[in-house]
């Protein structure tokens, strides 16, 4: 896959994104990314090798700055069933604030769209603010929230710290009202 903007690359990760992705897998932001968590260039090769194949979030695309084709995030997007989709977002926060993380999720959005997605899906930890607001930008509902629903980390004493998580989505017919 391969999608251009003014600002940004959406395509399959390449050797070159080693140095980027270690940027931001070196201090995931939230807890749903600490597997992911990477502590040398090595491991890091290691993860974009991964990143290239499906995995288990399915098909992830490097989000590049057009300018210069500097890797500065990931958006993954998983077949759930023959039309739905489950999405998902990584980004390096020294680019935070810039409207990056909504012009990529959005030309991911329409990509799906236009393919076969009939319904698409995000979840978000109830303490990723961003993220939330990010959803929201895009028209996405707040569907629920789900108390203590999985656990990506242990607390102090070794047992799993739960996360309460909300999940949003939207509709292929409402994103067709909003664009």
């Amino acid at each position: 896959m391969y999608i251009e903007t003014t600002r940004i690359i959406l395509r399959n990760f390449e050797k070159k994104d080693v140095e980027g992705l270690y940027e931001y897998l070196a201090e995931p932001p939230v807890n749903c990314f600490y597997s992911e968590k990477v502590n040398s260039y090595e491991e890091a090769a290691k993860k974009l090798e991964e990143k290239q194949n499906e995995g288990i979030y399915g098909n992830c695309y490097a989000i590049c700055l057009r300018e210069s084709d500097f890797i500065i995030g990931e958006v993954f997007a998983k077949k759930e069933s023959p039309d739905t989709y489950s999405v998902g977002w990584n980004f390096n926060l020294n680019y935070g604030g810039k409207g990056y993380a909504t012009e990529a999720v959005k030309e991911i959005f329409n990509y799906l769209f236009e393919s076969d997605a009939r319904r698409i899906y995000a979840y978000t930890e109830d303490n990723n603010i961003p993220s939330q607001k990010l959803c929201e930008r895009l028209g996405m509902r707040k569907e629920g929230l789900f108390l203590e629903f999985i656990s990506f980390i242990n607390n102090s004493d070794g047992m799993p710290h739960y996360e309460n998580t909300y999940q949003y989505a939207i509709l292929k017919k409402e994103w067709d009202l909003l664009n």
